[in-house]
C-alpha cells in the first residue's frame, strides 16, 4: 500500500522565519524541500497584483491606507516592517523566483475591505502566471467561491481550492461544504487545521474533494494534520513541517 505524502507550502513565505509575504521569504522557500509557497494578492490603483495580506498596509508596512488606493509604483516604495528595507512586492516578482525552482506558486486571491472581489484581478493573475510560464504549476486558492469558480471556467492552472472561514465551515457543515464543492466542481477545500478531524476528513475523501489546511505551525498541530492524511499543509515554520515530515 502506498504511503499518502501530505504536501507542504510555505504560508505567506513562512512568516516565522522572515517578514511575510517579502521577496526573502518567497527566494529562501524557493529552496526548500517543499511542494509550494503561498502568497496572498490585492488589487493596486492601477490594477496590478500586489503580494500583501491585509487590504491595508498598516500591518505589516511603513505606510498606511487601502493596497487599493496606490499605485504598484507607490506600493514599491513602501517597505516592509523588519525587512531591512524591502518593500512590497508585485506578484510578477515573486513569480520571478520560481521559474526555475520545482516549487510551485499558492496564490491567494483576496477581497477589498469591504469584502468585494477586485474587477480583474483574476484574469490580471493569471496573465503573470502565463508570462512567467508557470500557470500549469501554480494553484489558486481564495474564500470567494465564485471568484475560484471564475479561476476554474478560465482554466489552465494546477488546480484550485476553495477556503472556509469557522463560521462559513460551522454554519454549512459538512454536508453543506461538500455540496458546494461539488456543484463548483472545486478539487479542494481548505480550513484552519483547528477545525478539521478523522471523521470530516473521511468525509471529504469519500466525496472526492482534497483537503487543505492552514494554521499548522508548531509540532502538535502538524503532526496532527500529517497523521491525518490531509492533502496540504500550509506552515508558518517550513523547515519544521518538512522535519517532521521526514
Amino acid at each position: 500500500m502506498t504511503r499518502h505524502v501530505c504536501a507542504i507550502a510555505s504560508h505567506r513565505g513562512g512568516s516565522f522565519l522572515w517578514p511575510e509575504n517579502g521577496l526573502a521569504a518567497f527566494r529562501a522557500t524557493a529552496g526548500l524541500a517543499l511542494e509550494q509557497s503561498e502568497c496572498d494578492v490585492h488589487a493596486s490603483a492601477d490594477g496590478e497584483a500586489i503580494v500583501m495580506h491585509d487590504a491595508t498596509l498598516d500591518r505589516t508596512t511603513d505606510g498606511s491606507g487601502r493596497v487599493v488606493a496606490f499605485t504598484a509604483a507607490e506600493l514599491s516604495r513602501v517597505r516592509l516592517k523588519g525587512g531591512g528595507g524591502e518593500t512590497v512586492p508585485r506578484l510578477a516578482e515573486m513569480l520571478a523566483l520560481y521559474r526555475e525552482s520545482p516549487v510551485a506558486p499558492r496564490i491567494e486571491i483576496k477581497e477589498d475591505v469591504e469584502g468585494r472581489p477586485y474587477p480583474g484581478l483574476v484574469a490580471r493573475v493569471l496573465g503573470e502566471l502565463d508570462r512567467s510560464g508557470l500557470r500549469r504549476r501554480s494553484w489558486i486558492i481564495g474564500f470567494d467561491a465564485p471568484t475560484m469558480a471564475e479561476v476554474a471556467a478560465m482554466g489552465g492552472v494546477a488546480g484550485v481550492a476553495w477556503l472556509l472561514e469557522r463560521k462559513t465551515w460551522q454554519s454549512l457543515g459538512l454536508t453543506g461544504t461538500i455540496a458546494v464543492a461539488t456543484a463548483y466542481a472545486f478539487p479542494e477545500v481548505g480550513v484552519h487545521e483547528s477545525l478539521l478531524d478523522a471523521e470530516a476528513c473521511a468525509a471529504l475523501r469519500a466525496a472526492g474533494v482534497g483537503i487543505s489546511v492552514w494554521g499548522a505551525n508548531h509540532e502538535a498541530s502538524i503532526r496532527r494534520m500529517l497523521g491525518l492524511g490531509v492533502d496540504l499543509l500550509a506552515t508558518d515554520d517550513p523547515p519544521l513541517a518538512i522535519a517532521l515530515r521526514g
